[in-house]
């Protein structure tokens, strides 16, 4: 599977958190650098079958950037890197350890369906975002 887009966020779909996520970044890449796709769509199912990474774990965001695979905190400093304005800052928590940093991700996580909601569906796109949408 090939694509032209080197920088492809994968998120839960019903995810209140995560969806609120994607909006969050869809207002700050005035670049339009990134491309969404839910974890429980096909695209995700080719991608995460081509890099051998289990399609079952819906409790991470995933980028793929380059060819890369990144997740849980590594992921989310990496997104937050190429946003505008003063949100590329946040990069520097990279210098906390990786364990460190996913406990507290994976925290959140654990609990982000009874903190934020879950949707009975994946959440559609509006006219003026849906083509940065894979499926």
């Amino acid at each position: 599977m090939t694509n032209d887009f080197t920088h492809i966020i994968y998120f839960d779909g019903v995810c209140n958190l995560c969806n609120s996520s994607v909006q969050f970044v869809l207002k700050r890449d005035k670049k339009k650098v990134f491309r969404f796709a839910t974890l429980q769509g096909n695209h995700a199912k080719s991608t995460f079958a081509k890099f051998s990474l289990p399609h079952a774990d819906l409790s991470s965001i995933v980028l793929l950037e380059h060819n890369t695979v990144y997740t849980q905190s590594t992921a989310a400093l990496r997104i937050a890197k190429k946003l505008n304005a003063l949100w590329p800052l946040l990069y520097l928590f990279i210098i906390i350890p990786k364990p460190i940093r996913d406990a507290v991700y994976n925290y959140i996580a654990k609990n982000r369906y009874k903190w934020f909601g879950k949707q009975e569906s994946c959440m559609l796109p509006t006219k003026e975002t849906q083509r940065l949408f894979l499926d």
